[in-house]
């Protein structure tokens, strides 16, 4: 039986959320309701993408019976609201990174989750791509020997509001650098022995650039992101018996360079629309998958994205905000 997904929001990135769960089986897949605060928004987004119900506000997608899961897309600071609202109403949930503004928050939540036995997990995206499955077997395997090191860089020209403000949970740190924590844990699969970095804010006090080091009891990973240029966006994952490289859009690769020197490369297929609004956007397909999975099989979490794994990061992006100096009004509550 296909699962039946709610859309909250109709961001960019709920587009080709949607437009990559049309390149899944129907039969597995279905969208049957969105949601926007303003109703014309929802009601546009059904039409583009055929869904049957749209909805104006939140709770009315959450009262749905229809719905089994919701997918949210919202700004950063409406994680934390929208999904305790959704577990209240029973949904199971796909939650934009990041999971929410401080792991104070993301503990909340979490235990709310687990109270409920209702399925949670962070969109990390990144871990469900079949190169980072594949280099996570080539750690297993010890093809790549002990690692040692993980260098990896984000960064673009960013000039969007959500970025840039405070009020909106701005900041490289929350937007990308979350990624770039994620493939150091993928990697190291321990928390960190020590963080180090320096920053610099822009006049609303949010992150625009970020440089640093977290260190392990084997190695380190060498950390930057950047909303001022465009950095190389790659990560390398050097081990002792040589390395792996997650190429270009590391955070979305569709190929790696191997620990041989070969080029390995996993195509994406189309959606019902071909336009997508972020790189290799089809590939949101395989975390929509995992959560079908999961929750068939009666799972409240994906083992590659766990619980304690989402609590992990955001507590590597509290101590890295505290030591360059960003702070949110919900730090303090």
């Amino acid at each position: 039986m296909a699962l039946k997904w709610g859309i909250v929001t109709t961001g960019l990135i709920a587009h080709d959320f949607v437009n990559a769960v049309s390149s899944l089986p129907a039969g597995d897949h279905e969208v049957v309701a969105v949601a926007a605060r303003d109703k014309q928004n929802a009601e546009k987004f059904a039409k583009i993408h055929e869904i049957p119900k749209a909805y104006e506000g939140y709770e009315e997608l959450a009262k749905d019976p229809e719905v089994e899961v919701c997918y949210v897309g919202a700004l950063n600071p409406h994680h934390f609201d929208i999904c305790m609202m959704l577990l209240e109403h029973g949904k199971h949930i796909l939650c934009e990174k990041p999971l929410c503004m401080n792991e104070k928050q993301a503990r909340k939540l979490i235990t709310f989750a687990e109270q409920k036995k209702l399925f949670l997990m962070e969109a990390i995206w990144s871990r469900f791509f079949p190169s980072y499955q594949y280099l996570k077997r080539q750690i297993d395997s010890g093809i790549l020997g002990e690692v040692k090191e993980v260098n990896v860089t984000f960064g673009f020209y960013l000039d969007s509001e959500r970025i840039l403000k405070n009020a909106l949970g701005g900041g490289t740190i929350l937007d990308l650098g979350v990624y770039t924590i994620q493939v150091a844990q993928w990697a190291f699969r321990e928390p960190p022995k020590e963080i180090k970095f320096t920053g610099k804010l822009n006049e609303d006090g949010v992150d625009i650039a970020i440089k640093g080091e977290l260190i392990y009891s084997n190695g380190v990973a060498k950390i930057e992101t950047s909303a001022l240029k465009k950095l190389k966006n790659e990560a390398v994952i050097i081990g002792t018996k040589g390395q792996i490289t997650l190429n270009d859009n590391f955070w979305c690769p569709i190929s790696l360079t191997d620990v041989d020197g070969t080029v390995k490369t996993w195509p994406l297929p189309n959606g019902r629309d071909p336009h997508f609004n972020f790189p290799n956007s089809c590939g949101l397909r395989y975390e929509a998958e995992e959560v079908r999975k999961c929750i068939r099989a009666g799972q409240w979490q994906s083992d590659h994205v766990t619980h304690n794994e989402s609590l992990l990061i955001a507590k590597i992006e509290d101590e890295i905000r505290r030591q360059v100096g960003v702070k949110y009004d919900v730090d303090s509550q």
